[in-house]
């Protein structure tokens, strides 16, 4: 294939590749460094919908702040209230001026906003959220301090910049402890420092290029800040897995004293083409996620799958130059490395022992991976809020604090817009708008409605006469103009049921249904329709998204292995291992294992681990089915190509997921609960994946079917 030409030009051209990849790196290194300013918030938002539409009148129409800084004021029992009053105004006098303010609420003014040794204010920014992080430090450094009050801030803006900030810590820990674990794994398979650096040289440059990338795109499209972990996880992990395999085989290859140039040729027909197959299959993988109309699911797709294809690149071209530069160390004779065959230790042990019993190692290992599985029925699920970040952090006290005098969370609220036929003039409009209004009242699922009604004792009747006379309307402007404009009517409802709770789901999600029940339109708003939109494009996209993954790879499969029954053992064996992590994962969020918070699991996290894993995972069974498939071409012999292959590759399977594991686990010791659920889920999975599946169930299975591997329709064969 032309890869193989591509890689024996590298490999006799070493500085010419090497000087133009360094040119590359160069040039985009500088903009890696700057993709952080051209990401936006998570885009976990639908673009389009009822949502989205009642979002923009809110603010267009009805002055009301899409995203508003909350800043809330706790005093202690010793603090007077004039003190208290006066600490508050002092405060909100000291931020004007403050860039992109455009409008104070405060407590001072404001009924509701105050209750007991607690009060909040409403700051109001023509700034989008994404780019608050400057107006958000400079706010802070102009609060003033006072012994035995606290402000602090909050909102959606608050929340997100300290989910930047603890994510970029996150990631640079995870960067300070997988980087260096991985190179330790690779030191122990190469036992060279000079080869063991070449995988983690590709897996450098391969997220720093597609960072740069990413960064020229941002300039262009929406980006999801969530990339900025993602591609550092997923490309260290696949960068340096793709050239390990390739530099495992060609060190093998070596051994057996063939020339150099023909030892790449043979390992590019092998791992080479394994490898390729892998990236096809990571790279479907994500594509599936097209299918979720969210702007995060996109800017990921396209993310991972840029790192994926530099990642392939690099290991084509630069690591072959990289191969022939390092010709000496490979082939001097003090370089010992370990056993290339993997023949001794634990693995030669576990290879003897699912060759001698198959039916009992494939029962034993589909058993504990259908017990992982238990779990899955109690998983719950969520889109993240402030409660991802950890308990002392001042946007979740402050949110908590505030919810507290609210009485409810953000999240029970609805906003409904009702549209009437002719600019609330007429009586139908009022009669209609008062009858939909009652039926909220006295429905046990809402606990408060505020709408025009709620201002004044007037009935429809009396009310279309205040919006028919000036001076009727002077006298009762403010109300109208908090509740009405133009055809249409504002009614805020607080829905009784908890935060995240599928019975408020599904409440927005029938009301929005009933366009039946009065004769005008109405369009649902507010936190409970947005997460109603999210979870309704999510999950009602996953049928989709299963449906290309899993048809697309079977294609790929097939066509590189030419067996019907190892693309569909693959593919099912891949939804077995990863369920099994889900389940895990479960135990361990949701119950609160290990020291954790007890928590949900963030909507995203379980598409972004199928999709990355699902892919991943390829790498382990394109690699060992690969080599067993080439022992079965050269014997005719099914056990015996079982036998030989997983003996040849065991060990390379076990380092590598062992580097994919250093590289991913340490993203579970984060601060922001997605990116611990990320990290932890795809570590679970890929060692599941690495250790039980492909192990034990992949051989066990194979040699329990036989010839029945390799069968593929006649016409296929010719």
């Amino acid at each position: 294939m032309g890869v193989d030409r591509i890689a024996l030009f590298s490999f006799r051209f070493p500085k010419v590749i090497v000087f133009l990849w360094a040119a590359v790196l160069i040039a985009l290194g500088g903009y890696a460094l700057k993709l952080d300013e051209v990401v936006q918030d998570h885009g976990l938002y639908p673009e389009h919908g009822a949502y989205a539409e009642v979002e923009q009148a809110l603010t267009a129409r009805f002055n009301l702040p899409a995203a508003p800084v909350i800043l809330v004021f706790v005093k202690e029992e010793g603090i007077g209230q004039t003190r208290f009053n006066r600490y508050i105004e002092q405060t909100l006098n000291g931020l004007r001026g403050l860039g992109g303010l455009s409008a104070i609420a405060s407590p001072l003014e404001r009924s509701g906003m105050m209750d007991g040794n607690e009060a909040y204010a409403i700051l109001t920014f023509t700034k989008p959220v994404y780019r608050m992080g400057a107006v958000l430090d400079e706010l802070d450094r102009r609060l003033p301090i006072y012994e035995g009050i606290s402000v602090k801030a909050t909102g959606k803006s608050a929340v997100q910049a300290d989910v930047n900030k603890a994510s970029h810590r996150d990631l640079a820990r995870a960067e300070m402890v997988g980087i260096p674990l991985a190179f330790m794994a690779l030191w122990l398979v190469f036992r060279k420092v000079a080869i063991a650096l070449l995988p983690v040289i590709i897996g450098a440059a391969g997220v720093a290029i597609a960072m740069g990338l990413m960064y020229m795109i941002g300039t262009k499209v929406a980006l999801s800040n969530f990339v900025l972990n993602v591609i550092p996880m997923v490309g260290l992990a696949l960068s340096i897995d793709f050239a390990l395999m390739l530099v495992s085989r060609f060190r093998m290859e070596l051994m057996l004293c063939i020339v150099p140039l023909e030892a790449l040729a043979v390992s590019m027909k092998t791992a080479g083409r394994a490898i390729f197959v892998s990236a096809a299959s990571v790279l479907l993988g994500l594509l599936s996620f097209i299918w979720i109309p969210l702007p995060m699911f996109s800017s990921i797709a396209v993310s991972a799958m840029t790192v994926v294809a530099v990642s392939l690149l690099l290991a084509f071209t630069l690591l072959p130059a990289l191969l022939s530069l390092s010709l000496p160390v490979l082939l001097a004779k003090s370089y010992k490395p370990a056993d290339g065959d993997n023949r001794a230790g634990g693995t030669a042990f576990l290879s003897r022992y699912v060759m001698r019993r198959p039916a009992l190692t494939g029962l034993f290992a589909g058993g504990l991976l259908l017990l992982c599985l238990l779990p899955l029925g109690n998983m719950r699920m969520e889109i993240p809020d402030e409660s991802s970040l950890p308990q002392d952090y001042h946007s979740r006290i402050a949110a908590e604090t505030y919810t507290s005098i609210r009485g409810h969370s953000l999240l029970s609220d609805v906003y409904v817009l009702i549209e009437g036929e002719g600019l609330f003039l007429q009586q139908s409009d009022w009669n209609a708008a008062y009858a939909l209004i009652q039926k909220w009242e006295s429905d046990s699922a809402v606990s408060e409605v505020d709408s025009v009604f709620s201002t004044q004792p007037l009935s429809p009747e009396q009310w279309l006469a205040v919006a028919s006379n000036p001076v009727q309307r002077h006298k009762h402007e403010a109300a109208l103009k908090s509740y009405l404009s133009g055809n249409r009517m504002l009614v805020h409802l607080t829905l009784a049921a908890d935060r995240s709770s599928p019975d408020a789901i599904q409440w927005v999600r029938d009301w929005e249904r009933r366009d039946w029940i009065s004769p005008l339109r109405f369009k649902l708003g507010g936190e409970a329709k947005y997460r109603q939109e999210v979870y309704d494009q999510v999950l009602g996209s996953l049928g989709y998204v299963l449906a290309f993954l899993l048809l697309s790879n079977f294609f790929v499969l097939f066509i590189a292995f030419r067996s019907v029954l190892i693309a569909v053992k693959t593919i099912l064996l891949n939804l077995l291992s990863i369920a099994a992590a889900f389940g895990i994962l479960t135990l361990i969020f949701n119950e609160g294992m290990l020291g954790l918070e007890p928590s949900r699991i963030a909507i995203m996290i379980p598409v972004f681990i199928f999709g990355l894993v699902f892919g991943i995972s390829m790498d382990y069974s394109v690699f060992l089915v690969s080599r067993i498939n080439e022992e079965y071409k050269l014997t005719g012999s099914n056990e015996q190509a079982v036998r030989n292959g997983l003996a040849s590759v065991s060990g390379v399977i076990t380092s590598a997921a062992a580097i994919m594991i250093a590289v991913t686990a340490p993203f579970a010791f984060g601060e922001v609960t997605g990116v611990k659920q990320l990290g932890m889920g795809i570590a679970i999975a890929i060692f599941i994946d690495a250790t039980v599946v492909r192990l034990l169930l992949v051989p066990s299975l194979m040699l329990l079917f036989g010839k029945w591997n390799w069968w593929a329709p006649g016409w296929i064969r010719r």
